[in-house]
């Protein structure tokens, strides 16, 4: 079966760590609205502190995931998925 689309692991980290910028821009602008409030800022800063703890736990596992099977193509690896 030949597929369009490979899913790469690093990409999917990729696309997280997207979405969570995304997040924070928004938390970011709906804060401006009320500036005596810092809650958005503060709330903000802890996403980023999430997702740098995400990005080096994912990429972690991406690697030794890629050392056992030697690819990082999703649809490759099946063992997990019985």
């Amino acid at each position: 079966m030949i597929t369009i689309i490979k899913k790469n692991a690093i990409m999917v980290l990729l696309g997280i760590e997207l979405l969570l910028n995304a997040s924070n821009l928004n938390l970011i602008a709906f804060s401006r609205l009320q500036p005596e409030v810092m809650t958005g800022q503060i709330f903000s800063l802890f996403v980023i502190v999430v997702a740098v703890c995400e990005a080096a736990v994912g990429l972690a596992i991406v690697l030794r995931v890629y050392k056992h099977y030697q690819t990082s193509v999703l649809s490759e690896i099946t063992e997990l998925k019985e």
